[in-house]
């Protein structure tokens, strides 16, 4: 009786790597999911904070195709690993400050070294020719092989056909004719094959989670690496305060985090041990974090930004509460910013 080979599948959430998967598990493969948590890519994290994205599944993708699946999933933490990857990317940046070709090696390194102490055969990606113009382009998919050290044990079950066949379809594991030819950008051959196995709901077709790929997230993460003279480290709560409010930067030494809506207020409340924070009381207003080292003056500066997106905006003068993170209070009196008044550089 022959063996059941075993495949580990990276699982973004996105529906290619969960076409992927099932595409191998028509063939009796046994198949899991591995999924490496980096702290960029949380997509449910906004949609359930904002009241705008309230509509939005507030799920984890990941575990959600998993569960379609009916296969078990693996989260594995490479916050700190993945900094390496972030801060000096050998093949460089994408439109943003994606490192995208970088970021897809090292997650297939890691699914590697996972089958070898799990008793895995081989690796499956959703990647398909074309689709992606740093990473999923022919020219790169050998680089990554390579790079990654997976080699042939790396397939891509949804563009196959158009690569040289991998270990598992020249030792006969797989059927490269149940394999597929997917290239370029179209996702109609994709939502074709999601259709044929019943799947009706699923991620935006691309996937596409990863916040570093979003231009205003990335420029909030290039301004905070230069307030910091250069210093390219950061932990788990930057990552998730890039994601919101309104960030205004009136000085190198200082940012001013402005809560859009009362569901940002909430979160932010969460970091008041942490931050200088300011609140409107005289009239309704937002919650404001201050990051950095403000003067005596930036803070005046910071409670009239914080009085002009409350409702006082209009009023000749807002009472402003100014709370240390030691839990030290006072109370202060502004003239709220005008409309014209706050330079549109300071916005990041």
């Amino acid at each position: 009786m022959s063996t059941q080979r075993k495949a580990v599948a990276l699982i973004s959430g996105g529906l290619d790597s969960m076409l992927a998967a099932k595409t191998i598990m028509d063939q009796g493969i046994h198949v899991e999911g591995i999924n490496f948590f980096t702290g960029f890519c949380v997509e449910g994290h906004t949609h359930a904070i904002r009241a705008k994205d309230k509509d939005k599944p507030k799920r984890n993708n990941s575990l959600w195709v998993a569960e379609q699946l009916g296969i078990k999933l693996h989260i594995v933490d490479v916050i700190e690993e993945y900094k390496d990857v972030l801060i000096n990317p050998k093949h460089g940046y994408g439109a943003n400050m994606n490192p995208c070709l970088d970021c897809k090696i090292f997650m297939v390194n890691k699914a590697k070294q996972w089958t070898k102490e799990n008793g895995f055969d081989f690796i499956i990606t959703g990647e398909v020719i074309g689709q992606r113009p740093m990473s999923q382009r022919k020219a790169t998919m050998p680089i990554i092989s390579q790079e990654s050290g997976a080699d042939d044990l790396l397939l891509r079950p949804l563009c196959a056909k158009s690569l040289p066949p991998t270990l598992p379809e020249r030792e006969g594991w797989v059927d490269r004719e149940k394999l597929h030819d997917f290239s370029g950008r179209s996702r109609k051959p994709q939502m074709e094959l999601a259709e044929q196995y019943g799947f009706v709901d699923y991620a935006q077709p691309a996937g596409g989670c990863c916040f570093l790929t979003d231009a205003n997230y990335s420029a909030k993460l290039v301004d905070l690496w230069k307030a910091r003279d250069g210093n390219k480290q950061y932990d788990l709560d930057d990552v998730m305060l890039l994601k919101v409010g309104r960030h205004i930067r009136p000085s190198q030494n200082f940012k001013v985090i402005v809560a859009r809506e009362e569901g940002e207020g909430r979160f932010m409340q969460g970091y008041k041990k942490e931050f200088i924070t300011l609140n409107c009381v005289s009239h309704a207003g937002p919650l404001v974090l201050v990051d950095g080292s403000p003067s005596a003056e930036d803070l005046f500066m910071a409670a009239r930004i914080t009085a002009r997106y409350g409702q006082g905006r209009n009023a000749e003068q807002v009472d402003v509460n100014i709370a240390g993170k030691d839990g030290s209070e006072r109370v202060i009196q502004v003239k709220p910013f005008g409309a014209d008044e706050i330079p549109q550089e300071w916005y990041i």
